[in-house]
């Protein structure tokens, strides 16, 4: 199970625990992510609405999403509500949850072929990506995008480097997203087409200076309407290189006495 750097969680903090005992009074439960710690849910935390018996919302067995309410950090002893979390950070908090599953176990095919245990592997590797990136999968994620230099910038030791890159591009999938419009550009000079290619020519080559992992394609939809489309990793990369294409190719067009717009496309 995906491991917690710290002994005992904080108030407010969304936990992911699994339901060992069910009670008339309220439930014990091991938090997944802290070593099976075991917290308590009262049966007033259980649900917001009335409900015949605690039995109906919690069985041995379930996996759940709660919030912790209380911690007695001496006794170790932690307390838990499910009425207080609500759907979305339920759905949020078990993605992270799916998500940290899946790179710990990368990590631990990796300790195995180098014949250490996971407590080495975190020690070595995970809590260094986790302080650098925020959690483990989004540091792989920018591993299988950026390579090697991404586990070396963190200090991920030598030894590590291959396979782990090796596991990441074997088992992560990084999906790009995509962003687009039309641009009108006019000339009714004698050499209006060159002058459009070159106006064209300046926003596609200012989109890809911007960032080497953008995909940029700009074709005809009959003139003088260019289909431009764009893609990449993340949303903020693609918008920032969009702006400074448009840009670039306003300045241009200006200069050269093109009609210039642009016609940003909904998703």
């Amino acid at each position: 199970m995906p491991m917690r750097r710290k002994e005992l969680p904080d108030v407010g903090e969304l936990v992911v625990a699994t339901v060992r005992e069910v009670y008339d009074y309220g439930a014990y439960l091991n938090l997944d992510e802290y070593g099976g710690l075991e917290a308590y849910l009262p049966w007033s935390e259980v649900a917001s609405r009335w409900v015949r018996s605690i039995h109906d919302v919690v069985k041995p067995g379930q996996k759940i999403v709660v919030k912790v309410i209380r911690v007695n950090r001496r006794r170790k002893q932690v307390d838990v509500s499910l009425k207080r979390v609500n759907d979305n950070e339920r759905r949020r908090k078990m993605m992270e949850w799916k998500r940290a599953q899946k790179a710990e176990k990368i990590l631990e095919i990796v300790a195995e072929k180098l014949g250490k245990t996971l407590d080495q592997a975190y020690e070595e590797v995970g809590w260094k990506l986790e302080e650098a990136y925020g959690e483990l999968m989004a540091a792989f994620e920018e591993a299988a995008i950026r390579g090697e230099s991404v586990l070396r910038e963190a200090g991920v030791p030598e030894e590590w480097i291959e396979p782990l890159l090796e596991e990441i591009r074997r088992h992560v999938e990084v999906k790009r997203v995509k962003i687009g419009g039309v641009i009108m550009a006019r000339s009714f000079a004698g050499d209006g087409v060159e002058r459009i290619k070159e106006v064209l020519l300046s926003v596609k080559e200012a989109i890809l200076a911007s960032s080497k992992d953008i995909k940029v394609r700009l074709y005809t939809i009959g003139a003088p309407r260019y289909k431009l489309e764009l893609d990449a990793y993340d949303y903020k990369t693609l918008e920032k290189a969009l702006e400074k294409g448009l840009e670039i190719g306003e300045a241009k067009a200006k200069k050269l006495g093109v009609e210039f717009n642009f016609t940003r496309e909904r998703h």
